[in-house]
C-alpha cells in the first residue's frame, strides 16, 4: 500500500456537485475530501472514488468553515 494521497481527476472535479444543494465542491488534497461550504459538509475520497453520500460526509467545524 503507497502512502500517496490519491488524487482526483479534475475533469471530475468540474461535473461533481454537493448532493445536499446541488453547488459547488472544493478538493482538499490534504484531507482526500470534498468540501461543500454551503451544506457545511465534507465527503470523503477512498481509493481515489469520492463517496456522494449525506450519511457518509461529515460535517464542517467551525474552524473548517470559510
Amino acid at each position: 500500500m503507497s502512502n500517496e494521497t490519491p488524487s482526483v481527476d479534475p475533469k471530475l472535479l468540474e461535473i461533481l456537485v454537493c448532493p445536499a444543494t446541488k453547488g459547488p465542491l472544493e478538493y482538499d488534497a490534504a484531507a482526500n475530501e470534498l468540501i461543500s461550504q454551503k451544506a457545511r459538509l465534507a465527503y470523503p475520497i477512498r481509493e481515489g472514488i469520492p463517496i456522494m453520500l449525506q450519511d457518509e460526509a461529515r460535517p464542517l467545524s467551525d474552524d473548517e468553515r470559510r
